[in-house]
């Protein structure tokens, strides 16, 4: 990894096994030999389990040596650094902190390759773990290394477990000691160190003066009593020197001596710290002190009894009251029971936390004050707001523990909406769906009623989506809008427009339309108008649907809101249907990412989902095939028809054009079933061009007929382009020879205009149908139309088809041309069409939160392979290739 950051490729791995394994100092060891022997610049901080509450605590201490590198970087990203080492008012964005630090290292990295160690990584503060995941995914196109050490997986990161040694290995390690260990104090000592380098190099030194236990005894308490017991023959002094370090571990060494010293009664000074270090307790490191195991930190911090923990948290609240957030930490460590003062002042340091935009801190505070508050629907308050604010930092596994102590018996209609908002975005379970969407509908209608409309309409639409996610029955979707139309609203409002669309699309859908293609949000509010291109997506309003998306998509990026950012691209499902491949792709896949990184797991599914069905239609095989597992390996998929149905058809096509008609017959029939897993009471209706081709070849015409009996008057109910684009398909595909002619024309007329994957699929069915009427001529039009369109949106199977009936009907045809999607990956091709809009290597960076530098090198290997030789060729480029170059 060294050497290869030396040539500039960097990498990230995750080194994990227990407490005492030799994590640590397996990053000591590469930390030195990069210095002195490979000319990195080594960068290292370790999680402090005191300090996990505070926002960046980890980060700060890691970059701190680079701090006066800052106004190197550019002006976006100085102010972002400034506000993280405290130079700003307001406490920046997770994810843009994470951009910020990785142009910072991107920067240094140019000058000499860096190397970045966390030890502890399970005690991290969550914005630091963030911001480290981000950098780590990174980082391989940079000089730049990040080797963390944890007890758990983190993941961002690759993994290397690091296992105990080998019985060899093990008593080699023990007898280096030096220590003169009688046979059977050895025999023991082995057997209980099982492997473990640091018990093996520290319990020698506690035998045979003290005991190494019970048998039944875990090793991580054995060890904090062997080095607890090392203070024994310290003076008063150095003890209690050492007990404050353990209660606040990165706190300044003079507010440590102070604090032992106001505890003591007497002055102290270097003695106290030179006592820890004979101890072999203690480092010194840069002028700061530190434990030499996060064991040796929690035995010292036990051995206190609990009086005097209390002491000693009092003392460093009053050592460290000039610091609100320090002394706020201390005064709860030193506080038993309830105390509302206290939890008060803990709730106004979390408001003035959020309105900074220090969610983290907001979410401890208001934890620790919950827990010191008398009355129960206090608390549960106070837990709820907690879990707001940790689901904005994509924190499920905290939100869902907050949630967790949160007493439902005790709160109002309010909270209990509020609640239920909090446990929808943490956690979006598969089973019984209808009580769930029931009892989130009720509770909207309590929250309405007791006046809090802003969350009673939040619940009731999220109610909503989840009838499209999991495709609720009838009873449940009537109950929603009877809810909704309870409550008197203005019929064009947005929220009444989405959660219309998304609950009974049919008995809604031309006035749902109406509202969709009129309301207009303000261009900043990314939330509003994702919202309105997701409600456009799930009733098939293609156009619409991409164009809020997309707006939506630019206004989330600009504010790094990387979560709701993913959901919107799922953008790229409409944008297939639209025939536009490429960007469909780019966005797919980046979205997974984000989905992935995130922990937006529903989104994620949908996106796996969309990239299998882009890539089969495209022709890759093989990354169809691996996303469709993907999707189906997710615990979440029995219980989301909505994935299952994207799935299906990805299958369906495969088939398809693998030969195999009547299995691909079979397959996308059964999303038809009302009986079948796969079935969608809404989304069947997109697999419809792909049943019509598949009942042709297959020889089912008539059962196809058949299944889709109902489409002409749900497609008078929802207009969509969806619904209008099947029924014109199928009307022409499945209609007999007699009729097929003025069929044709007639389902090419009725398409809706923006659907020109659809129109060439059509075309190439016209073109086929002509030539088995052996009219050879007439044939070659749409056939060559159809295969001018297929070359240019990148349908490589459909192309060659076309081509090959172009053949067939006496024409050669030309050699087909691959489009610039073929030639590029989905990130290349995002950034060549960001850079053929003019935009800088640093603007298209913040756009996808890349580094500019992984721009450059993106750039410098995609001209050569489009035939351009600088960016102001690109957009020619691309448009050539039929490319869409800017959103409607």
């Amino acid at each position: 990894m060294l050497s290869e950051a030396a040539e500039g490729r960097g990498a990230a791995l995750l080194i994990r096994g227990a407490a005492g394994v030799g994590k640590s100092e397996l990053l000591r060891s590469v930390g030195a030999t990069a210095a002195a022997e490979q000319n990195l610049t080594v960068l290292s901080a370790a999680g402090a389990e005191p300090e996990r509450w505070f926002p960046f605590a980890t980060l700060q201490l890691l970059l701190q040596p680079m701090a006066d590198r800052i106004n190197t970087v550019p002006g976006t990203h100085r102010m972002v650094l400034r506000g993280l080492f405290g130079g700003a008012e307001a406490m920046p964005d997770v994810y843009r902190v994470g951009l910020a630090v990785l142009e910072l290292l991107a920067e240094a990295a140019e000058r000499q390759p860096v190397l970045l160690l966390i030890d502890d990584m399970h005690w991290v503060d969550s914005s630091s773990r963030d911001v480290l995941g981000f950098v780590a995914r990174r980082v391989s196109a940079h000089a730049v290394v990040v080797l963390a050490a944890s007890r758990s997986t983190e993941p961002a990161f690759p993994e290397m477990h690091l296992e105990p040694l080998a019985p060899t290995a093990a008593a080699d390690l023990l007898d280096a000691s030096g220590r003169d260990l009688a046979a059977p104090l050895r025999t023991l000592i082995l057997e209980r160190a099982a492997g473990n380098p640091l018990a093996l190099v520290e319990l020698p030194k506690a035998a045979p003066d003290a005991p190494l236990g019970p048998d039944d005894l875990p090793l991580t308490r054995r060890l904090e009593t062997a080095f607890a017991d090392r203070t024994t023959t310290m003076s008063p002094t150095g003890r209690t020197f050492l007990r404050v370090l353990a209660a606040a571990p990165t706190a300044p060494t003079d507010r440590l001596l102070e604090a032992t010293g106001q505890l003591t009664g007497e002055p102290v000074g270097i003695d106290a710290i030179q006592e820890a270090l004979d101890a072999d307790l203690v480092s010194v490191d840069r002028n700061t002190i530190e434990f030499r195991h996060p064991l040796m930190r929690s035995a010292i911090y036990e051995q206190a009894s609990a009086a005097e923990r209390h002491a000693i948290h009092r003392t460093l609240a009053a050592v460290l009251s000039d610091d609100i957030e320090s002394r706020l930490v201390h005064e709860a460590a030193a506080t038993i029971g309830c105390d509302d003062e206290l939890a008060d002042r803990l709730v106004d340091f979390a408001e003035q936390s959020r309105s900074l935009g220090r969610l983290a801190a907001s979410v401890q505070a208001l934890r620790r004050a919950a827990e010191l508050m008398r009355d129960a629907q206090r608390r549960t308050t106070a837990l709820v707001l907690a879990a707001e604010l940790s689901s904005q930092l994509s924190d499920r596994h905290r939100t869902q523990a907050l949630l967790a102590r949160a007493n439902l018996s005790v709160v109002g209609p309010v909270e209990r909406a509020r609640l239920l908002i909090m446990s929808d975005s943490a956690a979006f379970e598969p089973d019984e769906p209808h009580r769930r969407i029931s009892d989130m509908t009720i509770a909207a209608g309590g929250a309405f009623d007791a006046g809090a409309r802003e969350v009673a309409e939040d619940l009731l639409w999220r109610a909503a989506a989840r009838c499209f996610f999991q495709d609720a029955d009838r009873s449940t979707r009537a109950k929603i809008t009877a809810e909704l139309a309870r409550w008197r609203p203005d019929p064009a409002s947005p929220h009444a427009v989405i959660i219309r669309a998304y609950a009974e699309p049919y008995l809604h859908g031309s006035e749902v339309i109406r509202g969709l293609n009129t309301v207009s949000p303000g261009s900043a509010d990314g939330r509003l108008t994702h919202f309105l291109g997701s409600g456009a997506m799930v009733i098939g309003e293609f156009t619409g649907s991409t164009r809020y998306l997309a707006r939506a998509a630019a206004a989330l990026r600009s504010q790094g809101r990387l979560g709701l950012l993913a959901r919107t691209l799922a953008g790229a499902w409409p944008r297939f249907y639209l025939g536009q491949l490429d960007r469909a792709r780019a966005d797919a896949e980046e979205g997974l990412q984000l989905a992935r990184e995130t922990g937006e797991t529903i989104a994620s599914l949908g996106l796996g989902a969309s990239a299998g069905l882009i890539a089969a239609m495209r022709g890759d095989h093989e990354t169809a095939t691996q996303r469709a597992q993907e999707v189906r390996a997710s615990s979440m998929f029995d219980g989301m028809p909505f994935a299952a149905a994207i799935v299906r058809q990805t299958d369906g096509l495969l088939a398809l054009q693998d030969g195999r008609a009547t299995e691909a017959y079979a397959i996308l029939a059964s999303v038809f079933d009302p009986t079948d897993p796969h079935h969608h009471s809404v989304s069947r209706w997109l697999l419809v061009p792909d049943l019509a081709d598949a009942a042709v070849l297959a020889g089912t015409v008539e059962h196809a007929r058949e299944l889709l009996g109902e489409l002409p008057r749900l497609t008078g109910l929802l207009p969509s382009e969806m619904m209008r684009t099947a029924h014109a398909y199928a009307t022409a595909v499945l209609a007999s020879d007699e009729s097929a002619e003025q069929a044709y024309s007639d389902g090419i007329a009725a398409l809706p205009s923006g659907v020109a994957l659809i129109r060439a699929r059509l075309q190439l069915h016209h073109g086929r149908w002509l030539r088995r009427q052996r009219r050879y001529t007439a044939a070659r039009e749409p056939l060559r139309a159809a295969r001018d369109a297929f070359d240019r949106l990148g349908a490589r199977p459909w192309a060659e088809t076309a081509s090959s009936q172009l053949r067939a009907s006496g024409e050669v045809g030309n050699r087909r041309r691959p489009s610039p999607g073929e030639q590029l990956s989905p990130q290349e091709l995002q950034i060549a069409v960001l850079a053929s809009q003019g935009l800088t290597n640093r603007q298209i960076g913040e756009r996808l939160f890349i580094s500019h530098r992984t721009v450059g090198a993106h750039l410098y290997r995609i001209f050569p392979r489009l035939g351009l030789t600088d960016r102001r060729q690109l957009a020619a480029a691309l448009a050539a290739g039929g490319l869409e170059l800017t959103d409607a």
